[in-house]
Parts: C-alpha cells; sequence; structure tokens
C-alpha cells in the first residue's frame, strides 16, 4: 500500500459492480448524474477509452452534464497545436452529446466540484488526480479510468 493510502480511504471498485442505483438518482427516471471533466472527453483520443460505451456499461443509465466552464478550458485547449489539441477537439465534439449545466465558478475543476458537493451531480467522471481528490472529499464517487481502456468507480 502506497504511504499516503489508508486502508478505511477510498478504494476503487472493479467496474461494474457499484449499481448505479447506488451513486444516486438525481436524473429523470431515477438515473444517475455524472459531470464528465475535461479529461475523461478527451480520454477517447489520449487513453482509447470509448467514453460512453464504458459509462452504459459501468452504469447502465445515467444523465451526463458538463459544466460551461469545462467547454471553455476544451475551447481553449483545441485552439493549440499537436495531439492535446486534436483530443481537444474530440472532447468538444463529445461534449456535444451532454447537457451544458451552468455553475457559478470559471474554472473548471471548481466547477465540477461544486455540482458534487451541491448534490446536482451524482458523480464525477474524471482521469485527474487532484481533481479525483477534492470531488471525493466533497462525499462524491469518481469515475475513472482503470487498467489500459476501461473505467471504474471510486466512492467516498
Amino acid at each position: 500500500m502506497p504511504d499516503d493510502a489508508r486502508a478505511d480511504g477510498p478504494e476503487a471498485t472493479a467496474a461494474g459492480d457499484v449499481p448505479a442505483e447506488e451513486i444516486g438518482g438525481g436524473g429523470s427516471g431515477g438515473a444517475p448524474v455524472v459531470a464528465l471533466d475535461a479529461s475523461a472527453l478527451m480520454a477517447p483520443v489520449e487513453a482509447d477509452l470509448r467514453l460512453f460505451e464504458e459509462l452504459d456499461r459501468v452504469l447502465g443509465g445515467y444523465e451526463a452534464v458538463v459544466p460551461a466552464a469545462v467547454l471553455a478550458e476544451l475551447d481553449g485547449l483545441q485552439a493549440g497545436n499537436g495531439a492535446e489539441a486534436t483530443a481537444a477537439s474530440v472532447g468538444a465534439d463529445l461534449a456535444k452529446r451532454a447537457e451544458a449545466v451552468e455553475t457559478d465558478e470559471s474554472y473548471a475543476d471548481d466547477a465540477l466540484v461544486a455540482l458534487a458537493a451541491a448534490g446536482r451531480a451524482d458523480a464525477v467522471v474524471t482521469n485527474d488526480g487532484p481533481l479525483a481528490k477534492r470531488v471525493l472529499a466533497a462525499d462524491a464517487p469518481v469515475i475513472g479510468l482503470r487498467g489500459r481502456n476501461t473505467l471504474a468507480i471510486t466512492e467516498p
């Protein structure tokens, strides 16, 4: 166990072991609402992840939301060159499959934590370690990359 890990701390569950009902059901029809981070939306290019297929596999039904601050982050990244710009462009296209939501926060990570803390999102999908820790501290699950190209849920 790494030095910073705690025996009673957050544990990742095997993908698919946590039913959607246990994550929450704030969306219509009781489906959990998951907020998507830029790193998750860019993962199809950066990690060969089939994001929405993996979310379907792990959660079954869900509603995806993307804070406006994440959309702005993707817009800024795709203005550059290289692999990151390509990944951000794909991420911006994928974000159209989710509902854009407004928050008071202009920084993407703050917006995602605020959504989770306020109960407007039942979980956050991210591959960003520091953000994941903040979301878990806000007592919300994190869905992130486990293994080469699969997602798993980490409970707080």
